[in-house]
């Protein structure tokens, strides 16, 4: 049990500062704002739904895209680690990336964009598709492999909540709030991204030492 609850710390704060709902939560209102509530409601859940489904299935399949295209986990660990870092920098700084949809546009595609650009690549971008694929590789146990589900399922209810929510936690944190929180988040992302280079690079330079 003591081994397990690190793990499942760093599975569930890597997974909720990498997804960032409080970060997307803008863009899903924006892109959201002429939707009824009840549309509105529907497009979170769906969109939930289906980054669920594919980091599951990411997680699953990560280690067999490896061994077709010939590419370790220690590479991965060093550009996901590269990848963290540049997202936490600009967490850090408080830039988030708008995605603009033509008003008239909006309720037309409703299902597509709670597919993309909702659940890919906002709420399941390149960093939490990494984030699955690496710890999925450290869950050796069925038990982890069951704490790192259990995480992800965790982490996008909590980010249906937010959606669901949203319209009242922009009038209570106010966008002040929300900048300060993306800022507290993008430093634990770089931390990570930290982490996750370096436990990638070692492998890499001791392989290069023991060939010479």
């Amino acid at each position: 049990m003591a081994e397990l609850l690190p793990f499942a710390l760093l599975a569930l704060t890597s997974f909720f500062t990498l997804i960032n709902p409080f970060g997307t939560m803008p863009v899903f209102l924006s892109m959201t704002a002429e939707l009824s509530e009840k549309d509105r409601k529907k497009t979170a859940k769906k969109a939930t739904l289906v980054a669920l489904i594919t980091l599951i299935i990411f997680a699953f399949t990560g280690q067999l895209l490896f061994s077709f295209f010939g590419i370790s986990v220690n590479s991965f660990r060093v550009v996901g680690g590269i990848i963290f870092f540049i997202m936490g920098m600009d967490m850090l700084q408080a830039r988030l990336g708008q995605v603009r949809i033509k008003d008239a546009e909006v309720k037309s595609y409703i299902t597509d964009i709670s597919i993309t650009p909702l659940a890919i690549p906002m709420i399941c971008g390149p960093g939490a598709i990494t984030n699955a694929i690496v710890l999925m590789d450290d869950a050796h146990s069925f038990a982890r492999k069951v704490i790192l589900i259990l995480s992800i399922v965790v982490i996008m209810f909590l980010t249906y909540l937010v959606f669901y929510s949203s319209s009242k936690l922009v009038k209570l944190l106010g966008q002040t709030g929300i900048n300060v929180m993306m800022r507290i988040m993008g430093l634990i992302v770089m931390v990570i991204a930290v982490e996750f280079f370096f436990s990638g690079l070692k492998p890499i330079l001791l392989d290069i030492l023991r060939s010479k």
